[in-house]
């Protein structure tokens, strides 16, 4: 089974106020086990960074400008995550929300959301009352998260797909599915059936039964 594990950065958090994505990140899982597979884009939104969306992921203007627009990346995009594939993303409202927007302002058909698997939405259930940040669960499974000082997509993406592999089960480096079955060889062996023996009651055998059977009072077989 192939799953992306995804993550964006945008210029603000309503993309129904023009807030624009301008970074993807993308981790390829197959069978639940990084392929080492990714797609990674920044993207120039054409538009000026609030300073607020800087302080979150430091991405300016002057270093977006020389990336490409996402009219330019977005069929790369869609290639990488495939047409059947499931994302795997934290908040995924959120993201979801953003790349649907940007799809249908370039006349393409949105992604369902039911191809989303949202993480958020996993640990909540998984730990309800507790913190669902994805700074949380790292610290929460022992994911080593020290070089995020700041949101990135594609770093963010490699720290969810860890937290993801716990929050579905934990890892188990040792357990391993093959396809080889092993076998057992039996051997099979002639057997020779003797012949039934006889062994017919005697004379005196028969008269003892019957004497027996006479000083048996109410025996259940004659009810």
């Amino acid at each position: 089974m192939r799953q992306i594990v995804l993550d964006t950065e945008t210029t603000g958090f309503r993309y129904s106020d023009g807030d624009k994505i301008v970074e993807i990140g993308c981790i390829e899982l197959e069978n639940f086990l990084p392929t080492g597979n990714t797609f990674h884009q920044y993207i120039n939104p054409e538009r000026a960074m609030p300073q607020d969306a800087f302080k979150v992921h430091g991405l300016s203007d002057e270093f977006l400008e020389k990336f490409p627009n996402i009219s330019d990346i977005i069929s790369d995009f869609l290639k990488f995550i495939g047409d059947d594939s499931v994302l795997v993303i934290h908040n995924a409202q959120f993201d979801m929300g953003f790349l649907n927007a940007e799809l249908r302002a370039l006349g393409r058909a949105p992604i369902s959301m039911s191809r989303s698997i949202d993480t958020v939405k996993l640990a909540r259930e998984k730990f309800p009352g507790a913190p669902a940040s994805l700074d949380a669960l790292c610290r929460r499974f022992k994911v080593d998260n020290s070089g995020r000082e700041l949101h990135g997509a594609l770093l963010d993406a490699e720290l969810l797909s860890e937290v993801y592999l716990e929050l579905i089960g934990g890892r188990q480096p040792d357990f391993e599915l093959s396809n080889q079955v092993k076998t057992i060889d039996i051997k099979q062996r002639e057997v020779t059936l003797r012949t039934p023996r006889s062994f017919k009651a005697t004379h005196a055998e028969k008269i003892a039964h019957k004497e027996f059977l006479r000083k048996l009072k109410a025996p259940i077989w004659f009810d």
